[in-house]
């Protein structure tokens, strides 16, 4: 069984920074690709931004520019910077996860965590 615990996310004024975190633990034995994903109300859950395990990124175009994404595979852990945040940027964040363990090829997703972008 693999886990993940996001951090990071708040309230925040537009304009403003804030950096989300993934740690993955468990019975991992590679990690493929690592990325994040928001929703809205309303709204499916959409791609912002992804990293394979040799560093290769791709984002959303509505946060290019804005949000980087990075790994650190020593603690098998994802972040997100977000800087210059909007309104439109307000949904709770959940990260994903694409790895191997003992049984298979598995995919897993974080528990939430809820950004808000609010003056």
């Amino acid at each position: 069984q693999v886990q993940l615990v996001e951090s990071g996310g708040g309230l925040v004024q537009p304009g403003g920074s804030l950096r989300l975190s993934c740690a993955a633990s468990g019975s991992i034995l590679v990690i493929y690709t690592m990325g994040w994903y928001r929703q809205a109300p309303g709204n499916e859950r959409e791609l912002v931004a992804d990293i394979t395990s040799d560093g290769s990124t791709n984002y959303a175009d509505s946060v290019k520019g804005r949000f980087t994404i990075s790994r650190d595979n020593s603690k098998n852990t994802v972040y997100l910077q977000m800087n210059s945040l909007k309104p439109d940027d307000t949904a709770v964040y959940y990260c994903k996860v694409d790895c191997r363990t003992f049984r298979s090829y598995e995919t897993y997703w974080g528990q939430g965590t809820q950004v808000t972008v609010s003056s």
